[in-house]
């Protein structure tokens, strides 16, 4: 009982940096990321700052330790492919968190508040321009893991429906008329569209593919 007294500040910090951690699991989860919610994925950025902030820890003021450390740490070779620029981040940022935990707690917090604050400023940027403009802030990547249904839709006038659309990608005026791409993971929702635009007489074409 002493000894968890003694490290009380230790344990709370680890507790903090593993409820932290599924917070930005569900925050990016929220964004569409589907890739995190693999086990490899969840697991990895629960355990990178719990790993970080320990050994940060322990070699800190020490410094034939710290060398020591480093030298060991320098023949690690990751081999894991990385599918995009943002699952690097994520990494990065799991490591930072433990770093930021190690010194004080209050840089940890102003982390999460700078990554909370980030992704609340994108999500509205997105949504604005999809209400204001009629196209997403973001294209939806084919190479990040995502496992995504597209539907072609093309028609002879605008479709206002579409044109506010959540899954909406691109949208090409031509002369055969405006055609109209959407993707998204829920197959189901694409066959719900496709099924509310069928009596539409302006509905040139309608491709779904899974």
């Amino acid at each position: 009982m002493e000894i968890l007294l003694n490290n009380f500040d230790k344990i709370f910090t680890i507790f903090a940096l593993l409820l932290l951690s599924l917070y930005v699991r569900i925050l990016l989860q929220s964004m569409g990321q589907n890739w995190i919610k693999t086990i490899a994925h969840t697991a990895t950025i629960a355990l990178l700052p719990i790993l970080t902030y320990v050994i940060t820890s322990v070699i800190s003021g020490n410094i034939a330790l710290s060398l020591g450390m480093v030298g060991a740490l320098s023949i690690v070779r990751f081999r894991n492919p990385v599918r995009s620029p943002l699952e690097l981040s994520v990494y990065f940022g799991s490591i930072a968190m433990g770093i930021s935990a190690a010194v004080s707690i209050k840089w940890l917090l102003l982390l999460m508040g700078a990554v909370t604050l980030v992704s609340i400023l994108l999500y509205f940027s997105n949504t604005f321009c999809k209400r204001f403009f009629g196209v997403p802030f973001f294209i939806t990547s084919f190479s990040e893991g995502n496992s995504l249904s597209t539907l072609n839709v093309v028609s002879q006038s605008e479709i206002d429906t579409l044109n506010v659309h959540d899954f909406l990608t691109s949208k090409v005026r031509s002369e055969k008329g405006v055609t109209y791409t959407l993707a998204s993971s829920d197959f189901t929702g694409l066959r719900e569209i496709e099924t509310s635009l069928s009596p539409n007489s302006n509905v040139i074409s309608i491709q779904l593919n899974r």
